[in-house]
Formats: structure tokens, sequence, C-alpha cells
């Protein structure tokens, strides 16, 4: 049975993290910048274990029964992503060159990377439904310790897509020796993250 409820749960945690979003940009576009990656990877795949451990635990009921938690939580946001797409926006319109030599000296300070990492992952409301909520509700069908065996797989499939998509990421690194790609890069970013902003506006109504 903890097999079963293990591998139920990695194969949902990985169809929750594994669609293109917010988070999963950052992760990559600081993989290719070469900007902390593990790091980033890291952080990203704790706060998940953390915010699952919690569904598991049966926190999802309070996170549901306080709407104004969840508001709050969509207003700081949208702003944050808002803001992150318009940096991304100006490094798209940028004409000056950029090429794989200058990636170390795109390295931004280990507090900035940590707060981002932090913001860009705990400020968007989906990642409360999709670990503490639908998750949580989840792991409450099976039965004894196999409610944890189920947290156990989600929290697997995180730390794994998280950690190869960090690594995979920096693979990526020869094809930015020209500026268009860097340019282009800054563009998707910007795109995501805007939209991802207009859905929780959207959803928010």
């Amino acid at each position: 049975m903890s097999v079963i409820s293990y591998m139920q749960g990695l194969g949902m945690g990985a169809s929750l993290i594994l669609p293109l979003g917010a988070q999963n940009v950052f992760v990559l576009t600081q993989g290719v910048k070469n900007q902390r990656p593990l790091l980033v990877a890291l952080i990203c795949a704790l706060c998940d274990a953390s915010l699952i451990a919690l569904g598991v635990g049966g926190a999802g009921s309070l996170i549901a029964s306080s709407p104004l938690l969840l508001k709050l939580a969509t207003a700081w946001g949208v702003l944050f992503l808002a803001w992150y797409g318009w940096r991304a926006l100006r490094g798209a319109l940028d004409t000056r060159p950029r090429g794989a030599d200058q990636t170390e000296a795109r390295q931004g300070t280990l507090l900035r990377i940590v707060a981002a990492t932090l913001a860009v992952t705990l400020l968007n409301p989906h990642v409360y439904l999709d670990t503490v909520l639908l998750l949580g509700s989840l792991s409450a069908q099976h039965t004894g310790d196999g409610r944890y065996w189920f947290g156990a797989g989600a929290m697997t499939a995180s730390f794994c897509w998280f950690f190869s998509l960090s690594l995979g990421a920096r693979q990526l690194a020869p094809l930015f020796r020209q500026t268009l790609s860097w340019r282009l890069l800054d563009g998707f970013t910007c795109a995501v993250m805007w939209g991802v902003a207009g859905s929780l506006i959207i959803g928010s109504l």
C-alpha cells in the first residue's frame, strides 16, 4: 500500500509541477544565467516540500477557511509578477551586446536571488492551491501511513523536477552567445510573468 501511495503522490506531484508557469520560467532563467541555479532549485523544492507537508498535516482546511489570506497573496503576487515582467521587457528591448561571456557579470547578490526566489514561489496563490489544498485533500484519501507516503512521493517529484530543470538550463548557456538569444529569453519571461499575473487578476474577480 505504501508503494502505491508513494507512486500516486509522485505522479500527481509531477502533473501539477510540470506545466509552464512563473516559477518554472524563473528557475530556467536563473539556470541559463548561471545565477546560483542549484540554490534556486533547492529553495523552490524545499518550499514545495514544506507546503505539501502542511497540506498532508491538515492545514488545507485552515487556509480554505480564510479567503483573506488568498486575496492578500494574490495582490502581492500580481505586483511582483508585473514588476518582474517589466524588468524582463526592458531586457528584451535592450539592444546592447550581450553574450555568454557576460553571464558571470549578470550575477545578482545572494540576498536578491534568495528574495526573488521566495517571492516568485510564495507570492503565487496557485502554489497553495496545488500543494496545501489539492495534494493535502488527495492525501487524506489514503489510510494510515499512506497519506504520508503520498506526500513523500509529491515532494520527490518537486526535488527531481527543479534540479533537473536547473541543471538542464545550464546546458543551454552556449546558445546564449548572441544578444538575440538573451532578448528572446527576456521576452518569453515577460510574457509568462504577465500572463500569470493576468490570470490571477481574472481569477480574483
